[in-house]
């Protein structure tokens, strides 16, 4: 029966199929062998570099290392603007598997303002692949500790320790230093990219804005090695960063408090200069602000409470604000008279308490009508009138040089031009004469303002470091320097300018001194009650201007008019009188007259001569 079913079987056949069948098998997994050999050879030769590239990528990554910000110090060294550690939280989006859901719940543990996720969301448009956008800055620790117990279950999340500007005293210095705040993109597309990688903040206003380029440094960087979480492993390569460089100020911390403290609740302004320097040793606005709260972003309510408030704490009024100089100009304008041979210091002026233009019926009256009722004296010289600041003595000297003699013998003292400090948001002023109304108000000058501009009123504006500086030039006798904060910036001396001499007589300075010196030192003087117990002299000016128009007939009464409505009161100095090494301009805003702004000066200036002044 086998045979013949093995006679069926066609051997041969099932032979070939066979065959074929093995051979497809061999050719199959051929063709896999080679695709596997290829696929291996691509990816370890051909591709190797890429992939390689590829895999560091992951595992090591460049972290930016941002430079140390250059501190800036007083005249002895004493540190106004360092840098103190603080945390931040960043977040790397690419090792995070949901970064939607990581910044919501990071915005939930951090209580995260909408502003900072703007912030957060500006920065990471223009981050670079893998690099870390910082979210929350300057942690506290409790804030800290809600992120850091639990890193391990946050992938994509870092926490850096950084450097952070601080200022130790705060609302003393708000206005001198300025303040850095947070990088926007307004800044970047004015600074250099690559030297403020990694960095947050850039100057914004004042010296810190002003000494940005020096202030900031250059970044350095380093090669560090992760792990599948982001986490450091090791730092495999690193080049430090170049720290900015210092900044050195002619300001005297001491002396500074010692202002702050004179001028207490009083709004206005301090500045004292070293004569010999143009150095500014103080400077002073109240109210003032805390640079603190600008460094990582200021709250809406607490710049909404700056912004509104009726005292305008944001204003320099050092040198923004612009007042009316008042009688501080008189010993200017009377150089000038001399200079140009309008008067000698023999020269007088009768003094009936007021004064009239030939053919006008109007009285310019002198405001010691309202203490004495009457004039100075019969006659009245230039001592005298620089020393009780009588009005109608530079009534007439006005109505007899004209505004346009005026401005040109007062330009050199620096009004109505900023004097070039080093710092930001200075202002002019303004020395008016005829071409500067025709173009600043399309309007004719009139005579009666000519003689309201004898006594530094209408029209004139200055701030109180021109004023300042104008006293400087009497101080030096003509001589004077660029007001400067700065005074070296690493090892570069900044400060120091000079600017062009006022050329005068020696004995037409010499009557101007005496007669500031007189101011302080006559018993008729107008600052005379700060004398008491001076063991040095003091030369100075006594100014008062106006805020509001008083009718030609009335009484100016201080207590029958708002407290925002009364004069400024305003004095300028300098001391000691035949060698002196500080001056001194102050404003009390609406301290009623002269009297608010006289004793703050004394203050000051006895601070500095009894010691402040050492090194």
């Amino acid at each position: 029966m086998l045979r013949p079913l093995d006679a069926l079987r066609d051997t041969r056949r099932e032979w070939m199929i066979n065959r074929s069948r093995l051979i497809a098998a061999l050719m199959g997994i051929s063709l896999l062998l080679t695709v596997l050999i290829y696929r291996y050879y691509s990816l370890q030769i051909t591709q190797h570099d890429e992939f390689l590239t590829q895999s560091d990528r992951n595992r090591i990554r460049v972290e930016v290392i941002p430079p140390p910000r250059g501190q800036i110090v007083d005249r002895k060294g004493r540190v106004l603007a360092g840098n103190k550690p603080t945390f931040v939280v960043g977040v790397i989006l690419e090792r995070s598997e949901d970064p939607g859901e990581l910044i919501e719940t990071l915005a939930q543990r951090l209580s995260l303002t909408q502003s900072e996720l703007e912030a957060f969301r500006e920065r990471s448009s223009r981050r670079r692949p893998f690099e870390a956008v910082p979210l929350k800055l300057g942690l506290d620790d409790t804030a800290l500790a809600s992120v850091a117990v639990d890193l391990h279950r946050l992938p994509g999340v870092v926490v850096d320790a950084q450097l952070t500007r601080h200022y130790p005293y705060g609302h003393e210095l708000g206005h001198v230093l300025g303040y850095v705040g947070r990088l926007s993109a307004d800044d970047l597309k004015e600074l250099d990219q690559s030297r403020y990688q990694g960095t947050l903040h850039t100057g914004k206003v004042g010296l810190e804005k002003r000494y940005e380029a020096l202030l900031h440094g250059k970044p350095g960087f380093r090669h560090v090695e992760t792990n599948a979480h982001g986490r450091v492993l090791r730092v495999l390569e690193r080049q430090s960063p170049e720290p900015g460089q210092d900044l050195a100020l002619y300001l005297d911390l001491d002396l500074q408090r010692e202002a702050v403290a004179a001028l207490g609740e009083q709004r206005g302004a301090v500045v004292v200069l070293d004569p010999s320097t143009g150095g500014v040793l103080a400077m002073v606005s109240n109210p003032s602000y805390d640079p603190n709260l600008f460094v990582n972003g200021i709250s809406y309510a607490d710049y909404a409470q700056l912004r509104d408030s009726i005292d305008t704490p944001l204003l320099n009024r050092a040198l923004q604000g612009q007042y009316p100089p008042g009688s501080t100009i008189k010993p200017m304008l009377a150089l000038g008279a001399l200079a140009e041979g309008y008067v000698t210091p023999e020269t007088t002026v009768a003094d009936p308490g007021w004064y009239q233009l030939p053919g006008d019926d109007r009285r310019y009256r002198d405001w010691t009508l309202r203490v004495r009722g009457s004039g100075h004296a019969e006659k009245v010289d230039l001592r005298m009138a620089i020393a009780e600041s009588c009005d109608t003595y530079y009534y007439d000297l006005a109505n007899r040089m004209g505004i346009d003699k005026m401005a040109e013998v007062l330009a050199p003292f620096g009004l109505g031009q900023v004097t070039g400090i080093d710092t930001t948001g200075e202002q002019q002023g303004i020395l008016p004469n005829t071409e500067w109304k025709r173009n600043a108000l399309g309007e004719a000058w009139f005579p009666g303002e000519t003689i309201s501009a004898g006594i530094g009123q209408g029209y004139m504006l200055a701030t109180p470091l021109q004023l300042a500086q104008a006293t400087m030039v009497i101080a030096n006798r003509g001589d004077s320097f660029a007001p400067s904060l700065a005074h070296r910036a690493g090892g570069l001396i900044v400060g120091g300018a000079r600017r062009q001499s006022v050329s005068v007589a020696d004995e037409h300075w010499r009557a101007i001194l005496t007669g500031m010196i007189d101011v302080v030192h006559s018993p008729r003087g107008t600052a005379e009650s700060i004398s008491r117990g001076l063991n040095y002299q003091i030369a100075g000016k006594t100014g008062t201007s106006q805020v509001i128009s008083i009718a030609q007939d009335a009484i100016y009464d201080e207590n029958a008019i708002s407290e925002r409505n009364r004069n400024h009161g305003l004095f300028v100095a300098f001391a000691p009188a035949e060698n002196p090494n500080i001056v001194v301009a102050v404003i009390a805003e609406n301290g009623g007259g002269s009297s608010a702004a006289y004793p703050i000066a004394r203050q000051i200036i006895d601070s500095w001569l009894t010691g402040g002044r050492d090194v």
